[in-house]
């Protein structure tokens, strides 16, 4: 079986951070989200991975690049992106006539895709798409089931959703789905749909299976989303303190990664310190992530994500934030009690 990573796509619901950034780059407790995925289909020992390439492909060819994966990885260009459909027919060659995964680059499970992959052998199904239960399916792509659990028919976004069942974006195919996207015409959104494609199959009398996900799953596609992902990584976490702590208090489960130095300060978890950072006179609460070569002095910071090279000095109290790379915040005469920010890489703001 192979593996077809998407990691395309403007993102424009993470502007302005996508802006400058590819964002399935963006981390989440300091690794990319795409990782994630790539780690997945390698622990279901799928060695052989095309990831798809769309914007900013120069930088997730260096990230990727930058760690040695048990496994060969092949980048294909998509250009401009008209659908998961039309993804798959871009990586025609690539796929040749196996089995593979799709897996949307910014999705993130919990469990990851093993158990999965395993009832994909085992059931032998034309698809197998992953399901999770949501408590708003009109927001989703939605899964008509019938009596067996076989997929009935697919609805985007139903205001009368016939389940609770959304379409988790990750999707295991026999070879005919390449048949199914070719035979597909546009929506109305000028792409080929996936879910065009995969109700082929079913109109066509394919055999089109669900497997449930029981633990979490979040698509990181809007800042609000990177934040909770961001939560449900660290909760998992295991404490460890590779740096250097002077004078500090160490609450929960925190990692504090190597060249970290903490002084007079209080970190409580769960949360992350990158490499490299310095961290003074400062407060890091929960479900906090400090990526790497950071600095941050004399304030406080709770339930955000702040990316690397970035430097926050008597910034007050910032929380619920994602703080993209580079970014510079320093106090002015004023001392306001809280900010809530979503700012771009290599921006610098006065407070």
């Amino acid at each position: 079986m192979k593996a077809l990573i998407l990691s395309g796509g403007h993102g424009t619901r993470l502007r302005p951070l996508t802006y400058s950034q590819q964002k399935q780059l963006i981390p989440v407790a300091n690794k990319p989200v795409l990782f994630y995925a790539i780690e997945d289909v390698i622990e279901a020992g799928i060695r052989d991975i095309g990831i798809i390439l769309g914007p900013n492909k120069e930088q997730v060819i260096e990230m990727v690049g930058s760690v040695e994966w048990d496994a060969d990885i092949e980048f294909i260009y998509q250009g401009d992106p008209l659908g998961l459909a039309h993804a798959i027919l871009v990586a025609e060659d690539f796929l040749g006539d196996e089995s593979f995964v799709m897996y949307l680059g910014d999705n993130i499970l919990r469990d990851g895709i093993v158990q999965h992959a395993d009832k994909f052998g085992e059931l032998n199904p034309d698809s197998l798409i992953l399901l999770c239960e949501v408590e708003e399916p009109q927001r989703f792509g939605v899964a008509d089931l019938d009596e067996e659990g076989r997929v009935k028919r697919l609805i985007e976004k139903p205001k009368i959703p016939p389940s609770n069942y959304a379409l988790a974006g990750i999707y295991f195919f026999k070879p005919v789905i390449i048949e199914a996207a070719k035979n597909i015409k546009p929506s109305w959104r000028n792409e080929l749909e996936i879910t065009d494609a995969i109700q082929w199959l079913i109109d066509n009398g394919y055999r089109v299976e669900a497997s449930i996900v029981e633990g979490w799953w979040k698509d990181t596609g809007k800042p609000e989303d990177i934040l909770e992902a961001n939560r449900l990584i660290l909760d998992d976490i295991q404490p460890r303190n590779d740096g250097t702590v002077e004078n500090s208090k160490i609450v929960g489960r925190v990692v504090v990664e190597p060249g970290a130095v903490v002084k007079n300060s209080m970190i409580k978890g769960p949360c992350i310190i990158g490499r490299d950072c310095v961290i003074s006179n400062t407060y890091i609460g929960p479900y906090t992530s400090i990526g790497n070569s950071c600095e941050i002095v004399g304030t406080e910071i709770e339930d955000s994500v702040v990316m690397d090279g970035s430097k926050i000095v008597n910034a007050g109290r910032i929380v619920e934030s994602l703080i993209g790379r580079g970014v510079r915040i320093r106090e002015n005469d004023s001392k306001p009690k809280g900010h809530k920010l979503v700012i771009g890489d290599n921006s610098e703001i006065i407070i």
